[in-house]
């Protein structure tokens, strides 16, 4: 058995302390209530299972059966539940929520729902989108821990239907976000896509998608210059995936066609506060060749101009 570190174990409780206080499942209420965590969650799995043996009931959440038989019985008295013997089997007991029961269900679940959306509502996209997708992860990497270890964490593929619209979409959305930019950003990046699309050639000029969780997280183009020179357009990265290498892995995969294509060089402009994607082509052997401030987007920004030579194709 492998030895967990000590700091990764205090991670976890750490999370764990953080999470439960912010839902609140401390509180002797759950959701301003009379009834308990436990008590909500078995409410919870009879609304979603109809009519449930309390083995199976108790199978599911890991209770001990004296535990949730008293559970039921408190529900029982208070009119929220109705148990009776199985048809198909006397021995067993089948239990289901009255109508009642089903009134408490809907105003729980309505109360989480509105707390759940209270404090993703505070959060800026960027910053939701990061949440949800490390939960999402958390969730996998528990229930499959196995297929997690094995699975990559993002692939490098080329563009599907859709995705060229979900490329100008984000570069809107997140740019909006990040750094307030107009809609006249997303106007640019209309028509770089639209002319790609027009008239790229396959064999000296490329898209691709960053893929992880079945979903696309980055975007990245090659185009052409000139005859010697490939530009690399678009690189985008979403917030839920940054700090997985996704950046530098679209540039290597750029960089790697643009070689193969027979170019020289490549030349790319960005922005001086896009300060992630610029340590991207640092890493990447890129070399700040010219600065120039422009008013763009409804900001000020200083352009900037970077170039790398390429090896020539063995």
């Amino acid at each position: 058995m492998t030895t967990v570190a000590a700091t990764d174990i205090a991670a976890v409780r750490e999370f764990n302390r953080r999470y439960t206080k912010v839902i609140g499942v401390l509180r002797e209420g759950l959701l301003d209530s009379e009834y308990s965590l436990t008590e909500v969650r078995i409410l919870f799995e009879l609304a979603n299972s109809g009519t449930a043996e309390v083995v199976t009931l108790r199978q599911t959440l890991d209770l001990d059966a004296g535990y949730l038989s008293r559970i039921l019985a408190r529900f029982e008295s208070a009119g929220l539940v109705q148990r009776n013997r199985s048809d198909s089997d006397g021995r067993r007991q089948e239990v289901r929520l009255t109508t009642k029961g089903k009134e408490i269900f809907a105003m729980l679940d309505q109360r989480s729902s509105d707390e759940i959306g209270y404090l993703l509502t505070a959060k800026p996209p960027a910053a939701r989108a990061r949440l949800v997708t490390a939960m999402r992860t958390i969730q996998q990497v528990l229930d499959h821990p196995a297929d997690a270890a094995a699975a990559p964490p993002f692939v490098i593929r080329a563009p599907k239907p859709g995705d060229y619209g979900w490329v100008i979409e984000r570069h809107a959305r997140l740019y909006t976000a990040e750094y307030g930019w107009d809609g006249t950003y997303e106007e640019l990046i209309v028509r770089i896509v639209a002319d790609y699309l027009n008239a790229h050639d396959e064999q000296r000029e490329q898209a691709w998608i960053a893929e992880a969780g079945g979903e696309p997280v980055g975007s990245i183009f090659c185009v052409a210059e000139n005859e010697t020179t490939a530009r690399l357009r678009l690189l985008l990265v979403e917030p839920s995936a940054r700090g997985l290498g996704v950046g530098s892995a679209l540039v290597e995969e750029c960089l790697r066609f643009a070689t193969a294509a027979g170019y020289r060089e490549m030349v790319l402009w960005t922005n001086d506060v896009l300060t992630a994607a610029r340590h991207i082509y640092q890493r990447a052997g890129f070399e700040l060749v010219e600065e120039s401030p422009h008013h763009s987007w409804g900001a000020d920004l200083i352009g900037q101009t970077w170039r790398r030579s390429l090896a020539s194709p063995r």
